[in-house]
C-alpha cells in the first residue's frame, strides 16, 4: 500500500491520521504496518483559518538537538496542510518516543531550511529512505524541508523572561476571550425574550464564537504541554507542579471535547437550549481561573530568575 492510500484508507471510522495518532501515543512512539520502526513523530501546528490544533504523523531526521521534516505530501503537487499552518505559525508541538516507552512532547520553532543546506539534508533523507526520491519525482515542487528548534530554557535568560510575559498575555486573552462569549450568551438569550424577530444568524456566530475560544484554549495547552517538558529540563524542582497542571490541561481537554460535540450538533436558538450551552461552557471553565493564578505563581519566579 502507497502512503496516499493509507492516507485514505479509514478503519473503524477513524482516517489514516487518526489511527496513526493513536497508535502512536499507545504504544511510546511506535506504529505498525507500512511504517513499523520508522522514526516518526507527531507534529501539531495551529490551523491558519480557524485557530483550531491540527496534530499529523510525519517521519522525521535527528539532526543535533534539530529534528527536520519534510513536507512530501506523498509527491503530490501541493504542499500539506501542516506545512502552510507552521508558515502563518511556527510554533509546533512535537511528539517523539523515547528510550522508556513513553512518548515526550517539545516546545519547538520551526525554520524552513534554504539553499545549499536544505539540499544537503534533503539527499541525506533519500539515501536512508528512498520513498522520499520517488515522492521527488512525482512533482515538479521542491519538498520543502523544516527544522524544528526544541525551547531550551538554559540558553538564554532573556528568552525564558519573555516566556513569562507572554504566558500571562495569553492568560489575559482568554480570559477576556471567556468574558466575550459568556456576553454573547446573555445576547441570545435576551434576544430570546423580546417580541420583535430574533437577529438573523445571532445563534450561528454564537457558534463560531464559543468554537473559536475552545480552540485558542486548546492550543495554548497543547504548546504549554510541550513547553513544559523543558521547564521540567531546566527547574527540576517543579516536576510536581507541572504534574498537576498536565493532569489539569487533561481534565479541561475532556470537558472541551464534550463542548465541541454539542455545538458541532447546532445551537437552535431557543431559550432551553442557549441555557444548555451557558452551563456546558461553565462545567468547561470550572476551575480555570485558579489553573491560571496557580500556573502564574508556580513557573512565573523561575522564569523571571
Amino acid at each position: 500500500m502507497s502512503e496516499q492510500q493509507a492516507e485514505q484508507h479509514t478503519d473503524n471510522g477513524l482516517s489514516w491520521n487518526e489511527r496513526v495518532i493513536k497508535e502512536f501515543r499507545a504504544n511510546g512512539g511506535r506504529v505498525g504496518g507500512m511504517f513499523e520502526g520508522a522514526p516518526m513523530v507527531l507534529l501539531t501546528t495551529m490551523g491558519r483559518r480557524t485557530g483550531k490544533p491540527h496534530t499529523n504523523p510525519a517521519i522525521h531526521l535527528h539532526d543535533g538537538d534539530r529534528y527536520l521534516v519534510f513536507a512530501s505530501n506523498a509527491g503530490r503537487d501541493t504542499h500539506p496542510d501542516w506545512y502552510h499552518n507552521l508558515l502563518d505559525s511556527p510554533q509546533v508541538t512535537l511528539e517523539i518516543g523515547t528510550d522508556e516507552g513513553a512518548v515526550k512532547k517539545l516546545a519547538t520553532r520551526a525554520q524552513v531550511l534554504e539553499g545549499a543546506e536544505r539540499d544537503r539534508y534533503w539527499e541525506r533523507q533519500c539515501s536512508l529512505d528512498p520513498a522520499f526520491r520517488d515522492y521527488e519525482t512525482k512533482t515538479a515542487r521542491t519538498i520543502p524541508v523544516v527544522a524544528l528548534q526544541p525551547l531550551d530554557l538554559a540558553a538564554d535568560s532573556e528568552r525564558s523572561r519573555m516566556i513569562g510575559v507572554q504566558l500571562v498575555k495569553h492568560h489575559e486573552d482568554l480570559r477576556a476571550g471567556l468574558a466575550r462569549v459568556r456576553a454573547a450568551i446573555e445576547e441570545a438569550l435576551g434576544a430570546t425574550d423580546t417580541a420583535g424577530p430574533r437577529p438573523v444568524g445571532l445563534t450561528e456566530q454564537l457558534r463560531k464564537q464559543c468554537l473559536t475560544y475552545c480552540y485558542g484554549l486548546q492550543m495554548h495547552h497543547i504548546r504549554e504541554d510541550g513547553s513544559f517538558t523543558a521547564f521540567e529540563d531546566r527547574f527540576p524542582h517543579l516536576v510536581p507542579a507541572i504534574t498537576r497542571l498536565r493532569e489539569e490541561h487533561k481534565v479541561v481537554e475532556a470537558a472541551l471535547a464534550e463542548f465541541e460535540a454539542i455545538l458541532d450538533k447546532g445551537i437552535s436558538g431557543e431559550p432551553g437550549d442557549l441555557e444548555r450551552v451557558r452551563a456546558e461552557l461553565d462545567r468547561v471553565v470550572n476551575g480555570l481561573q485558579e489553573h491560571f493564578t496557580y500556573e502564574e505563581e508556580t513557573l512565573l519566579p523561575a522564569l523571571e530568575g
